[in-house]
């Protein structure tokens, strides 16, 4: 699970598409067996780090960028 440092919001996000992506954005999240999030973009499924996170995440609540810690208490 990750955490915004600055709302301290779980897991509450959206990606940031770069302006040359092709794809359809198309982007889904639920969890795994290991309550881990599994992220689905374009029909590609992977489990995100916390360096994709801080790249590509923004916290849904407070509009925050590159502010994603791992949350070791969720």
């Amino acid at each position: 699970m990750f955490i915004c440092k600055c709302c301290k919001s779980k897991d509450k996000f959206e990606l940031m598409f770069s302006p040359d992506y092709q794809g359809d954005k198309h982007f889904e999240q639920c969890y795994n067996d290991k309550n881990e999030i599994e992220i689905t973009v374009d029909g590609y499924t992977f489990v995100p780090d916390l360096q994709f996170m801080n790249e590509h995440a923004v916290c849904k609540y407070c509009g925050q960028i590159y502010m994603w810690d791992y949350d070791y208490k969720g």
